[in-house]
């Protein structure tokens, strides 16, 4: 009730903060300065350029390879089937690195694992686990956080997107000394279960019905990003799929949109940066929409109630 009595400066105060709160999360997340690529597709996936995709982690766990993506400046948010009893110490986190070994990269190693309580072996579902860094990184052109899809986020049917990793670049051969990248469009969960039998709301798809274009082995735990304006926003955490780009097998992530609450009561230090996702593009013809996701705006009011009562 005491809100309707606020002034108008106010208000516009409260949406400033909307804007750069989240510690300025919001103002680093989801930027690559360095990624100039035109929307021409490629085939079969090509290398990334330095600095493409800043939030990209590479991670050997005990001498495997997964991926991840930076969430903040402490953690990173990976796949749950990377992880085997493994211990904090059994990590290791590259980040900022276009080859492996090359320049602008850092490394951490685990502190902590936290995997998802839910996460079920035999079907796949929630598999998404964080793993926090022994000391925090700064940010920049080739180390970011990157945007998180926001709970109740829409990726209509054959929204483009894109992945990113360090895996094999073809079904049982060698990993990568490159991180790849590789342009693929989102498939419907309804599509998606004509070929899987457990797919759930906790998962999104992605995959071209031709085949030529998929994550794989190596790949587990990277990101799935689609981009809104001038962000991207990760859609998917890779989880599954059977064998790699096989026609009409799309390739199954887990749905980071379902996260966002087990993800803020876990990490420590600055929230990550949530962002709502609306696209329908492929079934309305409508164009997508993004916009701050709502506990990000209350998460402020404190700030902005105090300010009002020092004013």
């Amino acid at each position: 009730m005491m809100i309707a009595m606020f002034p108008l400066r106010a208000v516009l105060l409260l949406l400033a903060f909307a804007a750069t709160g989240n510690d300025a999360q919001l103002n680093v997340c989801g930027q690559a300065p360095l990624n100039t690529r035109s929307e021409t597709k490629i085939v079969g996936g090509q290398d990334a350029a330095p600095g493409a995709w800043p939030w990209q982690a590479r991670l050997i766990i005990k001498g495997g390879l997964c991926g991840g993506s930076l969430i903040n400046n402490q953690w990173i948010l990976t796949a749950a089937h990377c992880f085997d009893n493994n211990v904090p110490s059994d990590v290791t986190a590259y980040l900022g690195f276009q080859t492996a070994g090359g320049p602008n990269g850092v490394t951490r190693r685990g502190s902590q694992i936290i995997v998802h309580p839910d996460y079920n072996t035999r079907t796949n579902d929630n598999d998404v686990a964080l793993v926090q860094l022994t000391s925090a990184v700064t940010f920049n052109d080739y180390v970011r956080p990157a945007c998180l899809a926001a709970d109740g986020s829409v990726f209509g049917d054959g929204l483009d997107c894109w992945v990113t990793g360090w895996g094999t670049t073809s079904e049982g051969g060698g990993i990568s000394q490159t991180l790849q990248e590789v342009d693929i469009p989102i498939v419907s969960n309804s599509r998606c279960s004509e070929t899987y039998a457990t797919i759930t709301d906790n998962m999104v798809c992605a995959g071209l019905t031709s085949g030529g274009k998929d994550s794989c082995q190596g790949d587990s735990g990277g990101p799935l990003v689609t981009k809104n304006g001038s962000i991207w926003i990760q859609a998917g955490v890779v989880s599954f799929g059977i064998g790699c780009a096989q026609p009409n097998i799309p390739g199954v992530y887990a749905r980071v949109s379902r996260y966002q609450s087990w993800i803020n009561s876990r990490i420590t230090g600055d929230p990550p940066g949530f962002i709502n996702f609306q696209d329908s593009t492929s079934a309305a013809g409508t164009p997508r929409l993004a916009s701050l996701s709502l506990p990000l705006l209350l998460c402020v009011l404190p700030a902005v109630f105090s300010l009002l009562v020092l004013s």
